[in-house]
């Protein structure tokens, strides 16, 4: 979902609430619950409800949004949400890809990742992704800021074009533009970046 480009327009951006979760909610049923029905938990800790089929984990991830646990930036074009990015603490979002290569790696853990970006079909290729992280950063530093990690797709190397449905973080060239630095690979086509986020009252 890598966009050239944000022009927030008549979207805005809202939290993910127990307020906002049925504009969040309809998001997800549109597009028939995301990936056969991860309903973006996958990242989330380990549970008996995770992995065990959509409605599973669609009221999985209701109760960490009710419970103040599970955190996304949404995009929203009125009253209905158009994208989000998911964020959180490593405690709140403890599963990565190629998680024994990254442990292996790190020198130590951010404050918060940034892990998944999707944006609704009818949105895309309109600077949605980077209008979602950025709301993702302005969150993270309402909440006190700090290092804020990412494992977006390294399409640097490149020349095949993905399909924007498969790059559920955006693209390393999306993060160099919004600021962030690359660290080191992770697994064959995604990298770990980082930046710096400062506090906001």
């Amino acid at each position: 979902m890598a966009d050239d480009g944000a022009d927030q327009g008549a979207y805005t951006i809202a939290e993910l609430t127990a307020e906002t979760w049925p504009a969040f909610d309809d998001l997800v049923l549109r597009h028939n619950g995301i990936f056969g029905g991860c309903w973006c938990i996958w990242f989330h800790p380990d549970s008996e409800e995770r992995g065990q089929g959509a409605e599973a984990n669609r009221a999985l991830k209701r109760r960490y949004v009710e419970a103040g646990a599970a955190h996304a930036a949404l995009v929203m074009d009125g009253d209905e949400a158009v994208a989000w990015a998911e964020y959180g603490t490593p405690a709140e979002l403890p599963t990565l890809h190629h998680l024994k290569q990254y442990d292996a790696e790190k020198t130590g853990d951010p404050d918060y990742r940034i892990t998944c970006v999707f944006v609704d079909r009818r949105h895309r290729r309109r600077g949605v992704t980077e209008l979602a992280i950025r709301g993702a950063l302005d969150h993270i530093a309402a909440r006190g800021g700090g290092v804020v990690e990412s494992y977006p797709h390294d399409l640097t190397e490149q020349t095949k074009k993905m399909s924007s449905s498969f790059l559920y973080n955006g693209t390393r060239r999306l993060y160099e533009r919004l600021g962030f630095t690359y660290v080191r690979p992770k697994g064959l086509k995604n990298c770990v970046m980082s930046i710096e986020v400062p506090a906001r009252p």
